[in-house]
């Protein structure tokens, strides 16, 4: 793993976080789909970093 791929999936955790504590906190529902969309675009751009598919 190099640095980039594990701030993307840290960063990525991060914002799962934020998706379970605003749900908890009734948020409106277009920031949750908006921090969804972070989470899983930064999740799947750490994992596809990973030189494991190399």
């Amino acid at each position: 793993m190099n640095g980039l791929s594990t701030i993307l999936i840290v960063v990525g955790l991060f914002l799962v976080g934020g998706i379970i504590s605003f749900a908890k906190q009734q948020m409106p529902k277009s920031l949750i789909v908006l921090l969804s969309i972070s989470a899983a675009l930064c999740l799947v751009a750490g994992v596809l970093r990973l030189e494991v598919w190399n």
